[in-house]
């Protein structure tokens, strides 16, 4: 489809309303968008500081807000563009200057400061895996980059620590065939939650069920089949895709997503592991942090189990999830009270993302 390069999320309900009826019913299977206005009034002691800050008096007097839920799993977003406006407490951060205040960090020596898991590590070109000393799981590893800055990261890196993680996880499902579950985890400096700096990613492995909230996805897809007959993520896809927020590159489905976690969220969906697959995490990754100026981020990868499970997992895809967590030199945190408790609130436009990604990435 042809997609304007003007679009924006603030007029996602004008959207909506525009489309074709198959096209609305098929988005509102996924998507219930609504729209709130805030109002009011400020002193004219403010207006300088408000025309500083936001261009304009008039655009904060009368602010709209678009709220999107995904209604299959409840994931809920508040959009207002004025709050990437609002004032930020920053400070400067060198992240060389942070990097080499850890010489000598476990990560830095890892066949001597670091535990290897029962079955032994898996080592290969650009990384060398640990077990976690402080564990999540029982078995919970550890994907530690040869290249100690975590944002110095090529295709062929990306690849093996992909690969590498994918490798350990067949070692750990061999030692315990009930472990099954299979989590890949990236949490790229400390805004992401990393507790050392020394580029690394996590790898999990479960049993008995997958970690909730894939379960919560699967057990919503489930019933979003059951009530539509239609597979959830193909309808996920078409949602987005009906209002220029998905497109597929090179076999791999991208979208921006409509009900991000945070800001700037990509989700990739593949039919399987592949080389294509890990070619779109490394774009994506590229695009953050080379187009985006993305310094500190998520990226996970799960999967339906590594063998036959007794509940159902059909037409549930390879996903893979990639969220900015802000700016390190950004004091503020990005989760608050509304987040963890009622819903997202986010400042980013999936619909300028989506644009900006499809300029990007190969078609």
């Amino acid at each position: 489809m042809t997609v304007a390069s003007d679009l924006s999320v603030m007029q996602l309900d004008e959207m909506v309303a525009e489309l074709p009826p198959d096209g609305r019913r098929a988005f509102e299977r996924v998507f219930h968008v609504g729209v709130a206005f805030g109002e009011l009034v400020p002193p004219k002691s403010m207006y300088p500081w408000i025309e500083r800050q936001f261009g304009n008096v008039d655009l904060v007097r009368r602010q709209k807000i678009v709220k999107v839920t995904n209604v299959a799993t409840l994931e809920g977003v508040l959009f207002n563009w004025l709050r990437s406006a609002r004032p930020i407490w920053s400070h400067e951060v060198d992240l060389e200057e942070e990097l080499a205040k850890t010489n000598g960090d476990p990560l830095s020596d890892p066949y001597n400061l670091t535990p290897e898991d029962t079955f032994g590590r898996v080592e290969s070109e650009w990384c060398v895996t640990a077990s976690n000393i402080a564990k999540f799981d029982g078995f919970h590893g550890l994907v530690i980059f040869k290249e100690k800055h975590p944002l110095r990261f090529t295709r062929e890196q990306i690849h093996d620590y992909l690969n590498t993680g994918e490798r350990w996880a067949a070692l750990a499902h061999r030692s315990d065939p009930a472990a099954k579950y299979y989590f890949f985890l990236w949490n790229c400096l400390w805004r992401a939650g990393a507790s050392l700096l020394h580029g690394h990613a996590q790898v999990l492995l479960g049993r008995d069920m997958h970690y909730a909230a894939v379960e919560h996805q699967r057990r919503a897809a489930l019933l979003f089949e059951a009530t539509h007959r239609e597979n959830y993520f193909d309808a996920l896809y078409t949602a987005h895709e009906l209002v220029g927020a998905a497109f597929q590159s090179g076999g791999i489905r991208v979208l921006a997503n409509l009900a991000p976690v945070k800001e700037h969220e990509v989700i990739l969906m593949a039919d399987e592991m592949n080389d294509a697959l890990r070619d779109r995490i490394y774009d994506v990754l590229a695009f953050f942090r080379d187009r985006l100026g993305v310094r500190s981020f998520n990226m996970v990868l799960y999967r339906p189990p590594l063998a036959p499970a007794p509940e159902s997992w059909d037409g549930f895809p390879i996903i893979a999830r990639i969220v900015d967590r802000g700016d390190p030199a950004i004091r503020t945190n990005d989760f608050g009270g509304l987040e963890l408790y009622a819903a997202r609130v986010i400042a980013s436009d999936p619909l300028q993302l989506a644009q900006r990604l499809r300029d990007a990435l190969p078609a």
